[in-house]
């Protein structure tokens, strides 16, 4: 069965929310309006069950601000996998939630003739309090209440609001302990296209005047306020240097008005670390980390104290060479997306585009290193005879095969990893891991290898603030010491210093 993943809901899912409501609640199912009410409303939060993009579940939680009682407002699993523990996890995210949010005890109702449900709130520590009597009509059914005690986090759950600004995109996040509270981006990836890559001073320029508004957004998503927050992550490097200095000026910033204590994180062992927000982060693990800037492959024995730099590009980055060959080809920027959705009609057999630093003399020194200049030179070259033959070919055939070159190299190089270092485990991570293409085969690869793959949902791929922040955390709950008011940025941080002090 295709894995199920269990992510916060948003404005996107309602209408197959919809669609399972009606299905699994007949006469008592809510009406679109008060679903999309409740799923946006800042006093709820809301999960779905997600297999293959459709919804299969879907659970929400009332809990308002200065109250210490929660609410379980809906629960539903698809008929297909009810019986096979779906319901309990959804439960359990939700008991999770509202004991990070403070509640000391969580309320919910449920039909008297479901007896299957009222096992499960009595299995997870609910107890029945209270009838109401001929609730459910027009069945005449009675509505049994329930309650449940919980222990609000203490302190070895720390709040920790992370801030991000490496790149083109402006990422506040707020995680308690492993638990997501906020995630709100602000790209400026629009200001770059007009130029077909990012340009320094202009990002520079978008953090410094998206930074306040995405803060204040990510502090009313999670219902907090600063005097809430425990600690401060900041990414220091590796990046551009003017778009880092922004966000750690504005983290000490932070840091010295609120009093709270800052960390300075490693932005490529922050792609690692944003695995604990969907669970367990299993270690040791070989971690691809591929986007614009960087194309790296990591040994990671423990996040903390053990990462290793195996390989990384000598040249391009992936994302870099796909914004380049889309601006060769005529497409779109960023060049990802859009040679992504040229290349769904092309033939990726149709032009044998080299591997960069694949053949025999390569491995020796460069096992899992990367290239991808000569592979941009290639297919601009190849553009350049057809068109001076005044041949016609066909672009969406160049973007798949030239697509087809890039997922075959970055997939074998990170299996070859897991492989020669006995790791049967690997991550993907970073903004180029939106490619069909490259997660397809990634999976085909995993599988003929008995490699378990895990790809964190793709907002947590892209460069954010939930990243840093759930470092951040590990770094809190560890112990570890805060970083001095003194460090400085580092655009080529090296990934084995996970922690500036």
């Amino acid at each position: 069965m295709t894995e199920v993943k269990l992510i916060p809901a948003d404005e996107q899912y309602i209408e197959q929310m919809m669609a399972l409501e009606h299905e699994s609640f007949h006469r008592d199912a809510w009406t679109e309006e008060s679903m999309r009410f409740e799923v946006l409303s800042n006093h709820t939060r809301y999960f779905v069950l997600l297999q293959d993009s459709l919804v299969v579940g879907y659970a929400g939680l009332s809990k308002l601000i200065g109250s210490n009682q929660a609410d379980v407002q809906t629960i539903a699993v698809a008929p297909a996998l009810r019986g096979k523990g779906y319901g309990r996890k959804l439960m359990q995210r939700l008991l999770l939630e509202a004991e990070a949010q403070g509640a000391t005890e969580i309320f919910l109702e449920v039909r008297a003739d479901n007896s299957v449900a009222a096992a499960l709130y009595t299995s997870l520590g609910f107890s029945h309090i209270d009838t109401r009597k001929r609730y459910y009509q027009p069945d005449d059914v009675d509505a049994l209440i329930m309650r449940a005690p919980l222990t609000a986090k203490t302190k070895s759950e720390p709040v920790v609001l992370g801030i991000e600004s490496s790149c083109d995109e402006t990422g506040i996040g707020i995680v308690r302990g492993n638990t997501l509270l906020a995630n709100v981006i602000s790209s400026s990836m629009d200001q770059h296209a007009r130029f077909g890559g990012v340009v320094p001073e202009i990002a520079a320029r978008a953090h410094l005047e998206a930074l306040q508004p995405t803060l204040v957004q990510a502090l009313h998503d999670a219902n907090l306020s600063m005097d809430d927050i425990d600690a401060i992550a900041v990414t220091n490097g590796p990046g551009l240097a003017g778009a880092l200095m922004v966000g750690v000026g504005a983290a000490k910033a932070l840091s010295v008005a609120s009093g709270k204590p800052i960390y300075a994180v490693n932005h490529l062992v922050g792609h690692v670390g944003v695995d604990v927000l969907e669970g367990e982060l299993e270690l040791p693990t070989i971690a691809l980390l591929v986007s614009g800037g960087h194309t790296s492959l990591l040994l990671v024995k423990d996040l903390l104290d053990d990462v290793t730099l195996l390989g990384e590009t000598i040249d391009d980055a992936a994302g870099e060479a796909f914004d380049k060959v889309a601006r060769i080809l005529g497409l779109g920027y960023p060049g990802g997306p859009s040679i992504d959705e040229a290349a769904k009609t092309g033939d990726p057999k149709a032009i044998r585009f080299p591997r960069g630093l694949t053949l025999p003399k390569d491995m020796e020194k460069h096992r899992y290193d990367f290239s991808f200049s000569g592979l941009k030179t290639a297919v601009a070259r190849w553009v350049e005879v057809a068109e001076a033959k005044g041949e016609s070919f066909s672009i969406a055939d160049v973007a798949a095969s030239f697509r087809e070159a890039v997922a075959d190299v970055l997939t074998a190089k990170a299996v070859a990893a897991c492989n020669d270092h006995g790791i049967k485990r690997l991550l993907l991570g970073g903004g180029v891991v939106a490619n069909a293409r490259l997660r397809q085969l990634a999976a085909e690869r995993c599988e003929a290898n008995d490699i378990e793959l895990r790809i964190p949902e793709l907002k947590l791929c892209t460069d954010n603030g939930a990243m840093i922040a759930a470092l951040g955390s590990q770094l809190v709950m560890a112990g570890r010491e805060p970083s001095s008011l003194d460090f400085g940025v580092d655009s080529t941080l090296s990934v084995e210093t996970v922690h500036t002090k």
